[in-house]
């Protein structure tokens, strides 16, 4: 059945094709996905590590806060050299995290309350403790379970050198030496070798996998390195490519990354999903050249890949309207739409990175400082009108989980409670992931501010105060990130959804406005003065300051003192509370603010 819509040029839009959408859409092309890194989301068990139990628990919590499905992080059986990513099983949850009962009873649950789930799928490579790998080490040179992986022999007069220059991801060369001479490849860490794309085997059994998952009601699959598993078989030397952890590579036909011979692989995914009913999706964690992206969004490839481009974007209206207006484009050609994203497990928190200056590298800040360097409320404030900037616009939005509590990374974990890999592999001079993976605050009980049900310390530590971003904290206090996040995703529910139309419009410097075809418009201001406002007939929420001349403006009428501005927090239900009745009108916004209008 063909689902892609008709296209046609709104008038007026700024270099931009749109989309009709049908009643038969998709729900990925449109839905709000919320990712759960499981270990720490909630803690049923009282063991210090979140688990599918906690997340059973908490999924009235989502329901409310409005989302359409959920991504959660590897939940396989795994040692835990990488959080998950190293995984020993494919068909079975880690017992820390529960059984593969519980996650039946999750899928079933989850899907009673209209809430989809997308597992995670890790392809390049398994764990050094996965059978496959355990007998390959065991094996003697030229077995053909070595095949599976790549081992190579070294370089120098007795193999004492690595097989060539790659290095890892996390640090330190890409290659780890056996006793008996031979060298396996890891792109990562050493206890994940990468798997031998170029053997059958390896792709049945892959394919295999997700059928498994598929039979079990799972809506569909977050791709883990898709821009990795083919490499090339002469391995030549690297070099300098510039590139950094989690960064695209600006090198054309890299020896690892993002190789032509990654389609075929996909195409034989799709072909599977294609299958199952339910409108099962694959989404792409690929890092890869802007150009390069639509390969993976083909129609029988992916159907999503995240825009990393939109997530390192800087502080600039310029840069942002290039981003969205680029994305917009690409996806249409190639019938997708764009999936956006500000945060998630590998980055440093939104609320942190804008809070430090241009310019600043946020992935080594934590490293060399200044702590002064940050502004913590400008970085909120800036979070939270990024927030409305993406939730507004047509296609799917991602939210990592406490973004919607408006979390800050945690940079100063202490150094021997560091859990990332990045930490030793880079020699100490990166502090790796850790501090965008600490544990939800869920209310003020003590020792874990409600994330475990036991005494036991979370597997992270908590920062001293985590308890005032708490979901009860927040919860019902009309000017909290929480609630800002509960009625943009009720608004875009009833405004965001039934459309994939997009018109830039004109607005004064140093911001952005655009208008969807339901007559949701958004407008950012990015500089550091006041804006004024488009004309409109209503203001339906704002994530900050509105400001006029006279009284300040507070839902439904009420009048304060405060002659200078206030800050408009809105009913979740448009009609209901939305509209802003003082007088006289509301013109303008100030910095780092965003408002939805119509």
């Amino acid at each position: 059945m063909n689902t892609q819509p008709t296209l046609y040029l709104i008038p007026g839009t700024v270099n931009h094709m749109s989309r009709v959408v049908r009643s038969d859409t998709p729900w990925w092309r449109r839905g709000v996905v919320y990712q759960v890194y499981l270990r720490s989301f909630a803690d049923s068990s009282g063991d210090g590590t979140g688990d599918v139990n906690g997340l059973r628990a908490r999924l009235p919590y989502l329901r409310d806060l409005g989302v359409d499905a959920l991504w959660i992080n590897p939940w396989y059986r795994s040692p835990m050299a990488d959080g998950g990513y190293d995984v020993s099983d494919y068909r079975d949850i880690d017992p820390r995290y529960g059984s593969l009962t519980d996650a039946e009873a999750l899928i079933e649950e989850a899907h009673e309350l209209d809430i989809k789930i997308i597992a995670d799928l890790v392809p390049n490579h398994t764990s050094d403790q996965h059978p496959w790998f355990q007998e390959a080490r065991e094996a003697s040179v030229g077995d053909p379970s070595r095949d599976r992986y790549h081992f190579r022999f070294g370089r120098g007069d007795d193999g004492q050198l690595p097989p060539n220059d790659w290095t890892s991801v996390f640090g330190g060369p890409a290659w780890t030496r056996l006793p008996d001479g031979q060298w396996y490849l890891h792109l990562f860490a050493p206890e994940q070798p990468d798997l031998n794309w170029a053997k059958s085997e390896v792709r049945d059994e892959m394919e295999s996998i997700l059928k498994f998952w598929l039979n079990r009601g799972v809506d569909g699959f977050r791709v883990d390195v898709a821009h990795g598993l083919v490499k090339d078989q002469a391995f030549p030397d690297l070099g300098d490519d510039g590139s950094e952890l989690l960064g695209s590579s600006r090198r054309a036909n890299h020896p690892h990354w993002d190789r032509d011979g990654i389609h075929p692989i996909v195409r034989s995914w799709r072909a599977i999903l294609d299958t199952y009913k339910g409108d099962r999706m694959l989404v792409a964690e690929a890092w890869v050249r802007a150009e390069r992206l639509p390969l993976y969004l083909r129609p029988d490839e992916y159907h999503q890949s995240f825009n990393f481009d939109f997530l390192q974007s800087e502080w600039s209206a310029a840069v942002f309207t290039r981003v969205i207006r680029d994305s917009l484009s690409a996806a249409a050609e190639v019938g997708s739409t764009p999936t956006w994203v500000l945060s998630n497990h590998d980055v440093m928190r939104a609320t942190t990175r804008y809070g430090l200056p241009a310019n600043s590298n946020w992935r080594t800040w934590p490293m060399t400082g200044p702590a002064n360097l940050l502004d913590a409320d400008k970085g909120r404030n800036r979070a939270r009108a990024l927030a409305l900037l993406m939730l507004g616009l047509p296609g799917s939005s991602y939210i990592y989980q406490g973004e919607e509590l408006g979390l800050p990374e945690v940079w100063d974990i202490p150094e021997d409670a560091l859990d990332d890999p990045v930490w030793e592999r880079s020699g100490h001079t990166q502090r790796g992931r850790d501090g965008s993976r600490v544990p939800l605050p869920w209310d003020d009980t003590e020792p874990s501010a409600g994330f475990s049900t036991g005494s036991t310390p979370p597997w992270l530590p908590q920062p001293e105060g985590w308890s005032h971003h708490s979901a009860a904290a927040q919860a019902g206090q009309p000017d909290s990130t929480l609630e800002l996040f509960r009625a943009a995703l009720a608004i875009r529910r009833k405004l965001g959804t039934t459309d994939e139309q997009l018109q830039l419009i004109d607005s004064p410097p140093n911001s952005l406005a655009y208008r969807r075809g339901s007559g949701l418009s958004c407008v950012v201001n990015f500089g550091s003065e006041p804006i004024e406002l488009p004309d409109y007939d209503e203001i339906l929420l704002a994530s900050g300051p509105i400001l006029d001349s006279g009284p300040a403006v507070t839902p439904a009428g009420t009048e304060t003192n405060n002659h200078d501005h206030a800050v408009a927090t809105l009913s979740n239900k448009i009609g209901d509370g939305s509209r802003l009745r003082s007088r006289p009108r509301p013109t303008r916004i100030g910095p780092d603010t965003a408002v939805w209008l119509r």
